[in-house]
This record gives structure tokens, C-alpha cells and sequence, in this order.
């Protein structure tokens, strides 16, 4: 029991302290998700900024600042939180002789460099698709995920916008992405990181963006703000779900943009009577639903 103490602490602190370090640019600039999240933002509300898809939205849209709050707390504070518990996870698995390596279907560590990034960027892309699919299909996780979706005006600071639970469900799938690739992060797997954040905002910004012939590829905030419409396809529990890359939906049929406007309303069915302020939003999931 000692050792996972001593481990749970060990990896608080050492979240704890990387993130510190980092706001005091104390670590290499491409580790540095705390003003590299920052920079990546402000770039991309600039963008909105001087270049709206929807005109009459505020430049500081409705929850502007909710969403901003969620994106610190789930990008660092909660992951602070939340470290020591995967490392104990880590060592009860290697208890039973559960490793990194072994679920591993492929080592790409010997590829060349940009095969590696690449392969990581498209098996931890689909793996985030895969999961997102199922907060939607399954109602007691599309519980969890109608925070993200109680978002009323799109921006980019609702990339980040989540139920802490969502941490807890994608985190296990991407660790085991990782695993059939061999147990191990490419050394320039940041690059990968921040790609991934930035196709985020944008795909949230109140941007008219769709990559020409691109857009059967990554995702853009065209398609994705029908992810977000109010008004579903009849039968349909969701569409486009696509995180970095549209090319998922356009294979399984799961894509749908029927015109490009951006004023569709956006929500779901009931989200009037859904709490507004992060400690009640952060709380739903767990009681009964309503009927």
C-alpha cells in the first residue's frame, strides 16, 4: 500500500511542479502546453476577431469566460488532480505483469521520424472518434457530454468546455492507442499535441473555414458547428463527430453539412432547464435523469 501512496504523491507533485515551471518558462519551449495554450488562443480569437463568420456574435460571446475557465481546469488543474491516480492504475496493471508494451501491435520507434508522427496523430485521432461516437450513442455517457454541448454561441474557448468525467473516459482509450504502438510517445510527439489543439480551436472558432478539398480530410468549424445543432437529423444520436480529422465520417457516414450559413441554433432538446454555472455542470451525470 506504501508504494502506491509514495507513487500517487510522486506524480501529484510532479504535475504540480511541471506545471509551475512552466508558467515560469522553467522547461523547453515545446513541453510548454501552459503558454503554448495560450499563444494557440489568443492567435485564434484574433482570428475571430478580425475575421467572423457569425457578424453579430459579441467578441465576447455568451459563456466566454465559463469557457475559459474550463480550459485551464481541464488541461492542467484537474490534470494535476488526476495524475496520481493513473499512476497507481499504471502500477497495479504492472503488478500483473501489464506493461506499455504489452498490447503493442507494432513498434513504430524504429520508423522514420514523420511516419511516426503521423501514424500517432491518425490511430489517437480515431481513437478520440471512436470514443466520441459512444458519448453520444450510449445515454449514460451522453450525459457527461451535454456540457460540452450546452455551449449556445460557438468559439474557440469551447474546444475545452467538458465534463471532468470525459478526462477519465478518453485518457484510458488513448493510453491504449499508444500501447498497440508500442508503449511509447514519439520524441517529437508535441508537435502532434499542438497540431491537435490548434485543429481544436478552430474547429470551435467563429471561423468559416473548410480547407477547399481538405475538408474530406481535417475537420473544420463548418462541419463542426453542425455537430453542436439544436436540430438533428430525424434518427440520427449525432454527426460529424471527427476531433482533428473529418475523414472518419466521411468513411463510416456519419458527415452532414446541409448549408454552411452558421446560424443554426445550437444545443439539444431540454438544455433550457440545464444548470449555467461550472460546480452544478461538473455535478450532472451522476443523479437520476430527469423524465
Amino acid at each position: 500500500m506504501q508504494k502506491y501512496l509514495d507513487a500517487f504523491g510522486d506524480a501529484f507533485m510532479g504535475t504540480l511542479n511541471w506545471t509551475w515551471k512552466s508558467i515560469l518558462f522553467e522547461v523547453p519551449w515545446y513541453t510548454n502546453y501552459f503558454w503554448g495554450l495560450i499563444v494557440i488562443s489568443l492567435v485564434v480569437w484574433g482570428l475571430e476577431i478580425l475575421f467572423p463568420w457569425r457578424k453579430q456574435q459579441s467578441i465576447f460571446r455568451r459563456d466566454f469566460w465559463l469557457d475559459a475557465f474550463y480550459m485551464f481546469f481541464n488541461f492542467f488543474l484537474f490534470a494535476i488532480v488526476i495524475s496520481g491516480f493513473y499512476k497507481v492504475l499504471g502500477l497495479f496493471f504492472a503488478s500483473f505483469g501489464l506493461t506499455t508494451k504489452s498490447l503493442a501491435l507494432v513498434d513504430i520507434g524504429a520508423w522514420p521520424m514523420w511516419l511516426q508522427l503521423l501514424t500517432f496523430f491518425v490511430v489517437l485521432d480515431f481513437v478520440q472518434w471512436f470514443t466520441h461516437v459512444l458519448l453520444h450513442k450510449y445515454p449514460v455517457l451522453w450525459r457527461f457530454h451535454q456540457v460540452h454541448h450546452s455551449v449556445k454561441e460557438m468559439g474557440f474557448a469551447a474546444h475545452l468546455r467538458y465534463h471532468w468525467m470525459e478526462n477519465v473516459l478518453y485518457k484510458p482509450l488513448k493510453t491504449f492507442g499508444v500501447m498497440i504502438l508500442g508503449g511509447l510517445e514519439p520524441e517529437q510527439a508535441y508537435l502532434v499535441h499542438f497540431a491537435a489543439i490548434a485543429i481544436g480551436h478552430l474547429n470551435h472558432a467563429n471561423l468559416k473555414l473548410t480547407w477547399g478539398p481538405l475538408k474530406y480530410v481535417l475537420n473544420n468549424p463548418v462541419m463542426h458547428l453542425y455537430h453542436h445543432a439544436y436540430h438533428l437529423p430525424k434518427g440520427s444520436y449525432g454527426i460529424n463527430f471527427g476531433i482533428s480529422l473529418s475523414l472518419w465520417d466521411y468513411l463510416f457516414k456519419t458527415n452532414y453539412i446541409p448549408e454552411d450559413s452558421g446560424t443554426i441554433a445550437l444545443g439539444f432538446p431540454g438544455d433550457e432547464s440545464f444548470p449555467q454555472d461550472f460546480v452544478h455542470q461538473n455535478l450532472y451525470g451522476f443523479g437520476k435523469p430527469k423524465k
